[in-house]
């Protein structure tokens, strides 16, 4: 390697660099979870989570301060999910439902990325049916033998599986 083909070497490899990241929602940075108070709201309807059973989320973005709040898992993964979604997500995260108390979750924040979650157990969270997060897959499996459903990895949800129109979009009778 001579020393006028140096730069050019570098220059290509700080591009690759800078490309690396790019397509993808999180960064590598990670910020904290922040617990919410009982003046916390949901970002995207203004409920506050504290009055509202089962798991609730948070998304940090690069950037931004404070987390958006969601008062259910499905509500995180709508928005996460969305082709649209293209702010820099730093983290997310969801209660692991084998510690916190359903009715009243608090703490117990995990990497939503590395949850497990339950699908269509007979509990619901503050929009109806809900996806429980989990820690660990004993503590989910634990779960589905008392409230039904079925195991989900993160990368499992699709993007249908946390629409939020309630069902009004394919009501005929309106």
């Amino acid at each position: 390697m001579t020393f006028t083909r140096l730069p050019p070497l570098l220059a290509s490899l700080l591009a690759a660099t800078l490309l690396a990241g790019c397509g993808d929602k999180q960064d590598g940075s990670s910020a904290a979870a922040v617990d919410f108070d009982k003046t916390t709201a949901c970002v995207l309807d203004g409920m506050l989570l504290a009055n509202f059973p089962g798991p609730k989320a948070q998304i940090h973005y690069a950037g931004v301060a404070k987390p958006d709040y969601f008062c259910d898992t499905v509500e995180m993964f709508s928005v996460y999910l969305k082709p649209e979604q293209a702010r820099r997500v730093t983290a997310l995260y969801v209660q692991d439902m084998g510690k916190a108390r359903w009715d009243e979750p608090q703490g117990n924040w995990i990497d939503a990325r590395q949850a497990v979650y339950v699908a269509g157990s007979d509990m619901r969270g503050s929009m109806g049916p809900t996806f429980a997060s989990f820690a660990s897959e004993a503590a989910a499996q634990e779960f589905i033998k008392a409230h039904g459903g079925r195991l989900l990895k993160f990368a499992d949800v699709k993007p249908e599986m946390a629409e939020l129109d309630g069902g009004v979009i394919k009501d005929q009778k309106m």
